[in-house]
């Protein structure tokens, strides 16, 4: 009985790819699909690709992907986002709050999926509520909380339990950390007995010493690297400055670790860039983005966590933790 049913699973699921791939064959047509990211290639782009690939979508064959990258420089996304427009694309795929607003500002008519593009998308304009977007937005996103913020707290203090003056890494051209950002991270550290620095303001890694020794001077013991701007591009140069300024440091995401980084605590981003497949893929097969729910992480799921254990090169402690949402 067990090897019938496997043999049943084997065959419905070929059935299934068989009728994916047949259905992008008879349309007949390579669909564009432009990406907008502040900084150089996402870090889990490849995910994406695998996404698509998954449900029937063959680069060089049924799709092709019009790439654009910021590279730090957050000031050039509106012109990159007009780029994509002009092509035309079909889908303008996003990653963060910058490209989310250059790509809104540059069309009302192309669908656009954001990943992880707004912390509250219904209080900033960009659709009219969760379950029904009602305009050309759609995604997966993130919720803000003190939670989350105080467990990359916590973190840090387990790191170093003599930690008491947190700088914060984010980059300047980013208005959206003081609207929806700010407030949960001082409740949580106010919480938790820590003070907060002054925000360090950054624009690419060029400003990585600078930033550092701005640190120094506030007498910083501990680092948070925010999500946004360009951060990720550079996260091995931010994560080697850590190091050698001493300094223990949490992201948000465990490519952070991976490129020696202490510790991560978020969301799992390659998931979220996988999971964006079928977005594109039912916008592909006629389906209006506003029709589309957004996918939002929010408080409870992001209490949702599992522990991982990571070995780090970094002299503060012997293990870095990530979160990954179940």
């Amino acid at each position: 009985m067990t090897n019938r049913l496997a043999f049943i699973g084997v065959v419905a699921g070929t059935l299934v790819g068989n009728a994916r791939t047949a259905w992008s064959q008879q349309s007949g047509k390579t669909y564009r699909i432009g990406v907008l990211a502040p900084g150089a290639t996402p870090p889990a782009l490849g995910s994406l690709v695998e996404g698509l690939r998954a449900l029937g979508y063959v680069e060089g064959r049924n799709i092709s992907f019009e790439r654009r990258y910021a590279a730090g420089h957050l000031e050039l996304l509106p012109d990159l986002a007009a780029e994509l427009v002009r092509i035309p694309v079909d889908v303008i795929v996003v990653g963060g709050p910058s490209p989310v607003q250059a790509a809104m500002t540059s069309t009302s008519r192309i669908p656009i999926v954001m990943i992880l593009g707004s912390s509250d998308p219904v209080s900033e304009g960009l659709a009219k509520s969760l379950g029904r977007p009602g305009g050309n937005l759609t995604g997966l996103t993130y919720a803000v909380s003190p939670e989350r913020f105080g467990k990359q707290l916590e973190l840090l203090k387990e790191a170093a339990p003599g930690v008491s003056r947190i700088a914060v890494w984010w980059d300047m051209q980013m208005t959206l950390f003081h609207q929806s950002w700010a407030a949960p991270l001082d409740d949580a550290a106010r919480k938790l007995g820590l003070q907060i620095q002054p925000r360090v303001q950054v624009l690419a890694r060029d400003s990585a010493e600078s930033a550092f020794a701005k640190m120094k001077r506030q007498r910083a013991d501990a680092l948070l690297v925010v999500l946004g701007g360009p951060t990720a591009s550079c996260y091995g140069h931010v994560a080697a400055m850590a190091v050698r300024n001493q300094l223990p440091t949490v992201a948000t995401f465990k490519e952070f670790t991976a490129a020696g980084g202490l510790m991560s605590y978020g969301p799992d981003l390659t998931n979220i860039w996988r999971r964006a497949a079928s977005y594109v893929d039912r916008i592909l097969k006629g389906t209006p983005p506003g029709d589309l729910p957004i996918e939002l992480q929010t408080n409870t799921t992001l209490r949702s966590i599992s522990k991982q254990r990571r070995h780090s090169a970094s002299p503060f402690h012997n293990r870095c933790w990530y979160g990954r949402m179940k």
